[in-house]
Parts: C-alpha cells; sequence; structure tokens
C-alpha cells in the first residue's frame, strides 16, 4: 500500500481522502500493471491462433482502463491497433 510521504492534515475528510487515494492508486496500478503484462505476454507468443484468442482478453482489459481514465483512451487504441498488426503478420 502507497503512504503519504508529505505532510498530513488533521480534518477528518482530509484523512478519509489521502485514505481512499491511496486505496484507489494501489487498485489502479495493479489494473495497469496486469494490462502490461497481458500486452507483454500477447507480443511474445509466436503461434498466430493463441494470440489471436488472446486477443479480445487483452482489448478488454485496455478498454475498461481507458474507460476508468487510468490510460488514455488514444493510447489503448494505440496498443489495440499494432496488437492486431502484431497477430495479422504471424504465420
Amino acid at each position: 500500500m502507497y503512504t503519504l510521504i508529505t505532510k498530513m492534515a488533521n480534518h477528518k475528510s482530509s484523512l478519509k481522502r489521502i485514505r481512499q487515494t491511496a486505496t484507489r492508486k494501489a487498485r489502479n496500478h495493479y489494473y495497469a500493471k496486469t494490462a502490461r503484462n497481458a500486452v507483454r505476454d500477447l507480443r511474445a507468443t509466436t503461434d498466430k491462433a493463441a494470440a489471436a484468442a488472446m486477443l479480445p482478453k487483452v482489448s478488454s482489459m485496455l478498454d475498461k482502463l481507458a474507460k476508468r481514465n487510468i490510460i488514455h483512451d488514444n493510447k489503448a487504441a494505440n496498443l489495440k491497433s499494432k496488437l492486431a498488426r502484431y497477430i495479422n503478420k504471424l504465420a
């Protein structure tokens, strides 16, 4: 879990906000890292059938990250496009 390094306020609402922010940051980091690992695994796959089967799951993960503003919409679109081109190039 992430901790805050700077000075902390003493208001109940700000202490709660700090806790909420740390929780969200940890959760967003987990989902983003999981998606990056999935993209890396897909790029490492050399079998076209296996890669084609993985593509919808990875695309869904990227779309969810973009919908929750964890990554930008265009970044998700660019990654999906590159992965699709990679799969089409496989023999």
